[in-house]
């Protein structure tokens, strides 16, 4: 699966973590998968998070769930946010965290540049295949910065 790609649940994934969900595909080879999802916002806002108290209430999404204990962040803003990796077109993921929250704080950043999310999606080589194959997800097209 090319990176880039956006996968949706099926309702095969009822309740659980990925019930409605809309997941971007950041890395893909054979060792597995990774990817976030983009449609849940999290509970909390950035300055609700201890180290980020002085920052603005910017928006936190819930990414997946695994490393819950870390902020990873998809952005399309390279000349500000150094060490990214290219997803896609325009779309870059993870960066320094330091340069994002700088640009956040002084509204230089904005939701339309930049997604933080709590956590990621991990799968094993060919598990989201097989997943896939098996019907719990399935190719969608969506846009994630408007």
């Amino acid at each position: 699966m090319k990176p880039g790609t956006f996968i949706k649940s099926t309702p095969l994934l009822d309740d659980s973590f990925f019930e409605d969900s809309i997941i971007l595909i950041t890395e893909s080879n054979e060792n597995g998968a990774i990817g976030f999802v983009v449609n849940k916002p999290f509970a909390r806002t950035l300055n609700e998070l201890e180290e980020f108290r002085y920052s603005p209430a910017f928006p936190l999404y819930d990414g997946g769930p695994v490393d819950r204990e870390h902020l990873f962040i998809i952005h399309r803003r390279p000349d500000l946010i150094s060490g990214g990796d290219a997803v896609a077109d325009n779309l870059y993921v993870g960066g320094n965290i330091n340069d994002a929250v700088k640009y956040i704080n002084n509204k230089t950043l904005t939701e339309k540049d930049i997604r933080l999310f709590i956590g990621y999606c991990g799968w094993d080589a060919a598990e989201l295949d097989a997943e896939i194959a098996e019907g719990s997800w399935e190719y969608t097209s969506s846009v994630l910065f408007q």
